[in-house]
């Protein structure tokens, strides 16, 4: 094993809230407020193992077809637990971004995400970026949206759009600038992608593990790592 092979970029999609709920006996936003402990634990892990970015998939855009009364929840917990995180994010050095679809958030939840980004611009330990109302579709969709406007709106576009490469379009996505996840995890034994960074993800190694979301914590973590360490990414080339 390679102990030094570690990732820039770690992304997960925390899934099995609700289950660990269930499996406890109590309720799916006890679920939810448990796996806001698993979500501290693995950011001072990233910062530990010298990870430059943590990406986490909070809330997609087929989310908001859950019960109105669990989604306000979720929208609450996320205010609360940006404002009480803030002051930690500036200790250690923490860039707070999120990403996504805003429509439908609410106004409150807004300002607070700008306000938190806004004071977390200049810092650099690492970068946490939170997808909240996202999804690889509609990131696509919006990027091909702009492009296009882009092209027409110049005068030159027809003849630039031939010559137009993969790195001219990713500007457009909502992560441009953000390198690629090295590494995907994905939590509580399902094996999918449910529309998650199709475009980012293309050449991303991927980590299933059958624990829940709120029992994912350091100790797991780093098997994800270990298991990131094994890999050879040869990104469609053959090595000798």
């Amino acid at each position: 094993m390679e102990e030094n092979k570690v990732p820039l970029h770690v992304s997960m999609i925390m899934d099995g809230n609700g289950r660990w709920a269930r499996l406890k006996g109590k309720e799916r936003i006890e679920g939810h407020r448990e796996g806001v402990e698993s979500v501290r634990a693995c950011t001072e892990y990233a910062i530990e193992k010298g990870i430059g970015y943590l990406s986490l998939f909070a809330f997609s855009e087929e989310n908001w077809g859950r019960p109105d009364s669990e989604v306000s929840f979720l929208m609450e917990l996320m205010v609360k637990a940006m404002v009480a995180e803030l002051p930690s994010f500036m200790e250690n050095g923490i860039r707070f971004r999120v990403l996504g679809n805003r429509e439908r958030l609410t106004q409150e939840l807004k300002d607070v995400i700008d306000d938190c980004m806004e004071r977390t611009a200049s810092n650099s330990r690492l970068n946490l970026i939170v997808f909240l109302s996202y999804s690889g579709k509609w990131d696509i969709l919006q990027a091909a949206k702009r492009f296009a406007a882009d092209m027409l709106a110049d005068s030159a576009g027809p003849e630039r759009l031939n010559d137009t490469g993969i790195g001219d379009f990713e500007k457009y996505l909502v992560t441009a600038g953000i390198p690629d996840p090295d590494l995907i995890v994905r939590t509580s034994g399902e094996k999918r992608m449910s529309n998650y960074l199709l475009w980012q993800g293309a050449y991303s190694e991927f980590y299933f593990t059958d624990v829940l979301w709120p029992d994912f914590r350091k100790g797991e973590f780093q098997k994800a790592l270990d298991s990131y360490a094994l890999r050879e990414r040869r990104y469609g080339k053959v090595f000798k």
